[in-house]
């Protein structure tokens, strides 16, 4: 099946580029040494061009986006929304969803289900949030779980990518869990043995967090916190509407996609949906604003803490966990406030006054 799809692809590709009609490059995908040269050459020209520039790095594949982040994120101001963005926002969720528990973010055990650049970016964010909270590095990495396509991420399994390795639990913490298969632990029995308050979807498997999975998950724990965050809704790990009816109203939920309120037992409960826009409209404002040199972790955390504030479910429990998408203009200058302020203490953009630096936010944001 896999070489008769590999060969089936190859007819198309070829269709495609002999198609008077296709707009693109009539070229094979450019791979390998020669892909990492063309896309030092942009680099190294907008440098040249541009000194004091942004440089964002949208849509690049696995296999690409997070070896590019890391060889150029010391070189020029930059960073990768589906990574960095993507890890601020579902951490601002969370830390606006532990406030409306009660606990810390440091005091969790999260699931991630899927390990792909978003998922990984989440771990980073989730990480660097339990350091500022007094987890040791180590003692944070040990509390994500990830679940990729061949089950449990751990030390026992060859062969682990880069980015996956800092978040490979230790084999003796599972050398004792009577499973019959060490090498591939589905996300059931990581549910079951973990007891996590925190589950996240990136796999964009349809349905994957199942009721027998959710309903474990909510013996061991009040108030659940699951977000299923593939998209399009054909691709969500759940609906919201089986969550809340699984875990009794008690889950507290985002969304990737946008979806209805959901009423149950006389409430209406309002779905949050995590979306990068509430994030890196205000990192680029920060950014530029406070003519920061390079973008930190530390600011992607202030973005982040600064987004959880504006959360209407701090107020009241049914609400979102994020704001309306009616208020991003308003949420984006508090963020670009946080990062700003956070890039002066990291020291990649010069001191100003809590008021100068307001001040350059609002001559930045453009009014139609």
């Amino acid at each position: 099946t896999r070489v008769r799809s590999s060969a089936a692809s190859d007819v198309y590709k070829r269709q495609l580029l002999n198609d008077p009609l296709y707009l693109g490059w009539h070229h094979e995908r450019v791979r390998g040494p020669a892909y990492d040269a063309f896309i030092d050459t942009f680099v190294q020209a907008v440098k040249r061009t541009f000194p004091h520039v942004l440089l964002q790095w949208e849509d690049f594949a696995k296999r690409n986006a997070r070896r590019l982040l890391t060889h150029y994120q010391d070189q020029l101001c930059t960073f990768n929304d589906d990574i960095q963005g993507t890890g601020a926002v579902t951490l601002a969720g969370l830390l606006a969803a532990v406030h409306v528990t009660d606990t810390k973010l440091s005091e969790q055990q999260v699931v991630i289900l899927g390990a792909g650049s978003a998922a990984t970016g989440i771990a980073e964010q989730i990480v660097g949030a339990m350091e500022t909270e007094g987890r040791s590095l180590e003692e944070a990495r040990r509390s994500i779980w990830l679940v990729d396509s061949h089950g449990l991420v751990h030390t026992g399994r060859g062969g682990l990518e880069a980015e996956k390795a800092p978040y490979a639990q230790p084999h003796a913490r599972i050398a004792s869990w009577n499973t019959s298969r060490l090498e591939q632990i589905g996300l059931q029995e990581v549910v079951t043995r973990v007891h996590p308050t925190i589950m996240i979807g990136t796999a964009a498997r349809a349905g994957v967090f199942t009721e027998a999975i959710v309903r474990e998950m909510a013996r061991h724990v009040e108030r659940p916190i699951i977000f299923p965050l593939s998209n399009p809704t054909s691709k969500s790990e759940a609906a919201p509407a089986d969550l809340i009816a699984w875990t009794e109203g008690r889950a507290l939920i985002a969304t990737g996609s946008p979806y209805p309120e959901v009423p149950y037992n006389g409430q209406t409960i309002t779905i949050g949906q995590c979306n990068n826009m509430f994030i890196f409209p205000g990192m680029g404002l920060g950014v530029i604003a406070a003519q920061a040199r390079r973008v930190t972790n530390e600011m992607f955390i202030a973005a982040a803490r600064a987004l959880s504030e504006c959360s209407p479910a701090r107020s009241v429990s049914t609400a979102s966990l994020y704001p309306k998408v009616e208020d991003v203009r308003e949420v984006s200058r508090r963020v670009a406030l946080a990062v700003g302020l956070a890039a002066q203490q990291s020291g990649v953009a010069e001191r100003t006054s809590h008021e100068e630096l307001e001040w350059q936010i609002t001559a930045q944001m453009w009014i139609p």
